[in-house]
């Protein structure tokens, strides 16, 4: 055997300093039971990405489902706000809890850590990343539907939530503005890249509905969303219209007294999956 020079890409031989690349994926609690784990993702924020979250938990939960939300967007935590959640999440020897919305959806933010739920969280990437994975496998889940709520853009903490979760697939988001084909192409290539299935796309605000006469305007045009799905093969999912219903109800703490049926195609076809 030749010297050894530290450098495996230009040596053939077979030691023990030579090592396979290894899985980044973590375990969760131990003491937790999570079915599947779906990630809800959007290339850009302001899409409503939080929303079609906390809506597609609600619409899983009357299904009968357990259903959990870790909030990973750290540094703009919105779940526990619509479903009324305040408070301090507790913990033992075994693990953080969740903390429970009326109906029963398990919830874990940053905004239940802190003293202050007003508190702004200046955190920089690493640290912010430790936190979103210790959501995954320090909390107590007990659920057959956990559903991450990204945040915006591809950046360290959705790679981090890629490399370490193991999301059964996920959910890309937009808005039906010119901005989609790009908005949907940066998700669609970082799940690639990341070999996670993507179960097809959410157009929010979509339109609006007349209060008169009940006709569809759509404030942004239409059809941008479906072109973009289709040069990826990918099925929209729904088309979810502005509703200044639907925004009381979350900014009331009350999104579980919505009544849409907008996501029920996205539902069944994570039921089928």
């Amino acid at each position: 055997m030749s010297e050894c020079t530290h450098n495996c890409s230009t040596c053939g031989e077979s030691c023990g300093e030579r090592q396979e690349p290894q899985s980044l994926l973590k375990e969760h609690n131990p003491n937790a039971r999570v079915g599947k784990v779906y990630g809800i993702v959007s290339g850009k924020g302001g899409v409503g990405k939080s929303m079609v979250t906390s809506q597609l938990a609600v619409t899983m939960r009357r299904r009968g489902y357990a259903v959990g939300v870790l909030d990973a967007d750290v540094t703009g935590p919105s779940i526990p706000k619509a479903f009324g959640v305040h408070g301090q999440a507790m913990g033992s020897e075994d693990g953080l809890y969740p903390m429970e919305s009326r109906t029963g959806i398990q919830i874990m933010s940053t905004n239940l850590l802190l003293p202050n739920e007003t508190d702004p969280v200046i955190w920089r990437g690493p640290v912010i990343s430790g936190v979103v994975q210790q959501f995954w496998t320090d909390v107590l889940w007990n659920c057959d539907y956990l559903f991450v709520d990204m945040p915006p853009g591809t950046g360290d903490v959705s790679l981090s939530v890629f490399q370490s979760i193991p999301l059964d697939g996920i959910i890309i988001v937009a808005s039906p503005q010119e901005l989609v084909s790009m908005v949907v192409e940066k998700a669609v290539k970082m799940a690639e890249m990341m070999e996670v299935p993507i179960v097809g796309l959410v157009e929010n605000m979509s339109y609006v509905s007349c209060p008169d006469c009940g006709r569809k305007i759509h404030l942004f045009g239409e059809g941008k969303t479906a072109e973009a799905a289709a040069r990826h093969g990918l099925p929209v999912l729904a088309e979810m219209p502005i509703d200044p219903a639907l925004a009381s109800l979350t900014d009331a703490g009350n999104i579980e007294a919505f009544q849409g049926s907008w996501l029920d195609a996205a539902a069944d076809r994570l039921e089928n999956k």
